[in-house]
C-alpha cells in the first residue's frame, strides 16, 4: 500500500488514477506528495517520502536541491498547461494592441449618458489600435509553451523571431521552419514590436529584461510576461513606460506596484486556469508518482535525470539515488557480484550533481548486501521494488 499526501486540491481526473493500492493520507507517513501552489520551503518531511510531483511547470515553491540531497525525486508537468497559456498569450497580444480593456471600461462609464451610442461613435477613435499581421514578435524561450506561441503567431502572419540558446531537440522538431532563429537577446529586443517571455525563473534569468535593455527597445514595444514576475523589475517597467520605449506591459503576475501603473494590463494569474489544463497537470503528476513508486522510472524530474526500464514485472529491481561521483556504478556492481547477485539489466543516468541507477536482478538481494550498498559514500537513497505482474486482457 502506498500513502499519498495531497497538499492542494488536485483534479479528480488525476486522483482517479490512484488504484486500490493507494490511499490519500493526512497523518500517516507518505510515500509521495502531490501539490500545486503550496510552499514546501521549511516543511518537515517524513523519511518515507520518495517522490514529489507538482501539477504545474514552475517549482519555485519546492526546495528541489535540498530534496535531491535526500534522494527525493521532484517532478513537474511540463507542457500539460501549454495550450492554456498559449491561448492567454494570444489574448494578451490582442489586449496590448487593440485597447479593448480601456474601451470596455470607458463604455461602461457612460451608461448613464443621454445618448451613449452617439457618444461612442464620436469617441471610439480614442481606442484605435494596431493589427498583429506583419508585426515582429520575439519569443524568448522555446520550450513547450514558447513553441506553441511562436507557431500560432506565424499562423497570424506575424514575423516571428525565436531566442533560446538551450532549445531541446523535441522543441526544435515542433517549431515551424518559418520561425527565424535569433542568437542575440539584445538585438531581438531592439528590433521587435512585441516580446513575450517563456523562460523559467532561475538565478540566470532573474531580472533578465533589464532597465538598460528596455531603454534600447524599439520605441513603443509591447512586453508580455506569462512566465514569472521576477524576470523583470517593476521600477524598470515604470521607467520604460514613462520614456515611451515600452507602450504596454501585459503580465499574469500582478502586484501592488504594477496595479497602480498606467498602460499595464494585470491578469490575475489565469494563464493555466482552465479545466482542461488542471486535468492534464493532475494526470501527468499522478502518472509520474505512480511510475516512480511502482517501477522506479523517473519522468519529468527537475532534480534527477529521466531514467526508465519499463514495468517491473518479473524481477526484483534496485532503485538507487546517488551523488554524481566517479566509480559509483562499479562499486555497486562489485558488491552485488561479491554476493553472487546476477544483474539481468541495468541503466544509469546522471544530471548535474546527481545520478540514478536502476538494476534488475535475477534473484532477491539480501539485507546485508543492501546495507553494504547504502553505506557507500555518495549513496542517498536505495529501495527494492518487488515485481508486479500485470493483468493483460
Amino acid at each position: 500500500m502506498f500513502h499519498i499526501k495531497n497538499l492542494n486540491n488536485i483534479s479528480e481526473k488525476g486522483l482517479e488514477m490512484l488504484t486500490s493500492e493507494y490511499t490519500i493520507t493526512k497523518d500517516a507517513p507518505a510515500d509521495g506528495i502531490l501539490l500545486r501552489s503550496c510552499t514546501m520551503h521549511g516543511m518537515a518531511l517524513d523519511d518515507s517520502v520518495k517522490v514529489i510531483a507538482r501539477a504545474g511547470a514552475g517549482v519555485n515553491n519546492i526546495p528541489i536541491e535540498e530534496y535531491a540531497e535526500q534522494g527525493i525525486i521532484v517532478c513537474n508537468t511540463p507542457g500539460a498547461n501549454a495550450n492554456a497559456v498559449k491561448e492567454m498569450v494570444i489574448l494578451g497580444l490582442l489586449l496590448s494592441s487593440r485597447k479593448v480593456v480601456q474601451g470596455i471600461n470607458w463604455a461602461k462609464s457612460i451608461k448613464d449618458e443621454e445618448d451613449p451610442m452617439k457618444l461612442i461613435e464620436k469617441e471610439k477613435n480614442r481606442f484605435a489600435g494596431l493589427e498583429l499581421t506583419g508585426k515582429k514578435i520575439g519569443v524568448i524561450g522555446l520550450g513547450a509553451i514558447g513553441v506553441l506561441v511562436a507557431n500560432t503567431c506565424r499562423a497570424l502572419r506575424m514575423e516571428v523571431y525565436g531566442y533560446d540558446p538551450f532549445i531541446s531537440v523535441n522543441s526544435a522538431w515542433g517549431l515551424s521552419y518559418k520561425v527565424k532563429r535569433e542568437q542575440n537577446l539584445d538585438r531581438i529586443i531592439e528590433e521587435c514590436d512585441y516580446i513575450t517571455l517563456h523562460v523559467p525563473l532561475i538565478d540566470q534569468t532573474k531580472s533578465m529584461i533589464t532597465g538598460e535593455r528596455l531603454m534600447r527597445a524599439k520605441k513603443g514595444m509591447k512586453l508580455l510576461n506569462f512566465s514569472r514576475g521576477g524576470l523583470v523589475r517593476d521600477e524598470d517597467i515604470k521607467s520604460a513606460l514613462e520614456s515611451g520605449n515600452l507602450s504596454s506591459y501585459v503580465t499574469d503576475f500582478p502586484n501592488k506596484a504594477l496595479l497602480g501603473m498606467d498602460d499595464v494590463i494585470c491578469i490575475p494569474h489565469l494563464g493555466a486556469s482552465t479545466a482542461e489544463s488542471e486535468e492534464n497537470c493532475a494526470v501527468m503528476a499522478v502518472n509520474s508518482v505512480r511510475e516512480y513508486l511502482e517501477n522506479g522510472n523517473i519522468l519529468n524530474s527537475v532534480n534527477y535525470p529521466e531514467c526508465g526500464m519499463g514495468p517491473c514485472e518479473s524481477r526484483p529491481r534496485l532503485s538507487i539515488c546517488n551523488r554524481n561521483v566517479p566509480n559509483m556504478v562499479s562499486q555497486i556492481t562489485r558488491i552485488l557480484g561479491e554476493s553472487c547477485v546476477n544483474i539481468a539489466e541495468m541503466k544509469n543516468q546522471s544530471k548535474g550533481n546527481y545520478a540514478y541507477t536502476l538494476i534488475d536482478t535475477d534473484g532477491d538481494v539480501d539485507e546485508e548486501t543492501l546495507e553494504k550498498i547504502r553505506s557507500l559514500n555518495g549513496i542517498l537513497k536505495l529501495r527494492v521494488i518487488q515485481p508486479r505482474p500485470r493483468i493483460r486482457c
